[in-house]
């Protein structure tokens, strides 16, 4: 597959913002090129638009060349990129499954590109060919998330994998919560499919969600052009020095711990009267369905827990998400879901 036969005439044709900082990439001089204030705070200096160091480190963590990652702001920002990449608004369409990780959808409409939503089956399940069915030669873009937020679990290998090779387009694999799962995921296979964009996150499993740091693999035509696209500056200075110091630390120990407690609570939960039933988990929460979510959830946060109400997504009707926290909040978790009375 020639992935530039997919992308817009535009983007393939587009002269990138260049920067001070492509023009001169070495470190040491007197910097009088960018129009920057000379007062030294540690903040004064643009930072590098292409996060070299970040990317050198996220490589050896992951074992994929540097050539093949995206580094955004957040996870939304390759969701963002791929429509503008690949989808001519008004013309191309997306396809995905539902429910899901609700940006996806937000981006297709922001981009005004119209999204295909398949339902899961309801044991949450993938059909694969109703996936396929629903896309036509104008789908650009099929989204998948595994382990799937907010239903939690991962979808079969093999299934991702038919998928991926079938269809004529880009998909995109969101593993935000992959950390947490039993399998490996689509990482490390990443050579075996030019139309595979993984994403991954550093806000789930490595605890940085404050610092807005999502990460795109790909082929490198699509990584490359990723950053082409991207606003010069998308990642602040201050936060590439916190991840770079942040990922010298292991995060084992804390996802082994998260996963005894998603196993703990789901089973200190399961015979309270207000739970009818709990969802296997792949992800660092439980979707648990309750006999009346609305006053449960008002219920939870009186005594200052706060969860989430998904009893309105489809497919998720009387359930709330709740996500695995220390020992010490599930204790407290557990304690006022077994004084609930159904």
């Amino acid at each position: 597959m020639d992935i530039r036969t997919l992308l817009r005439d535009n983007i393939r044709s587009l002269a990138p913002y260049s920067t001070a900082r492509d023009e001169y990439e070495g470190e040491l001089g007197i910097y009088l090129d960018a129009n920057e204030s000379p007062y030294e705070n540690g903040y004064n200096r643009y930072p590098d638009p292409h996060q070299k160091a970040l990317k050198r480190r996220i490589a050896e963590i992951k074992g994929i060349a540097p050539e093949k990652i995206f580094v955004g702001n957040g996870s939304d920002e390759p969701i963002d990129l791929v429509f503008r990449l690949f989808c001519e608004p008004g013309r191309h369409n997306a396809v995905s499954i539902v429910p899901t990780y609700g940006m996806y959808k937000v981006a297709a409409a922001i981009n005004d590109v119209e999204m295909r939503e398949v339902p899961l089956g309801t044991d949450f399940s993938l059909d694969a060919d109703r996936l396929l069915a629903a896309a036509d030669s104008n789908t650009r873009l099929l989204f998948l998330c595994s382990p799937n937020n907010p239903t939690g679990n991962c979808f079969p290998t093999e299934t991702i994998e038919r998928i991926i090779r079938t269809f004529h387009g880009i998909v995109v694999l969101d593993e935000a919560y992959i950390d947490f799962a039993e399998t490996d995921g689509f990482l490390g296979r990443l050579d075996e499919f030019p139309n595979l964009v993984v994403l991954q996150t550093l806000s789930k499993a490595w605890g940085m969600a404050g610092l807005r740091l999502g990460l795109a693999f790909a082929c490198e035509e699509i990584a490359r052009t990723m950053g082409r696209v991207k606003y010069p500056y998308n990642i602040n200075v201050v936060t590439q020095r916190i991840v770079l110091e942040e990922l010298r630390h292991g995060i084992a120990g804390q996802v082994d711990e998260i996963r005894r407690e998603r196993r703990r609570v789901a089973l200190a939960l399961a015979p309270a009267p207000t739970v009818r039933r709990i969802h296997p988990s792949d992800a660092n929460f439980l979707l648990v369905e309750v006999s009346d979510p609305q006053a449960i959830y008002e219920r939870l946060i009186e005594a200052g827990v706060i969860v989430r109400d998904r009893s309105r997504v489809p497919l998720c009707e009387g359930c709330l998400r709740i996500t695995v926290g220390t020992p010490e909040e599930n204790d407290r978790l557990i304690e006022i879901f077994k004084n609930l009375q159904a």
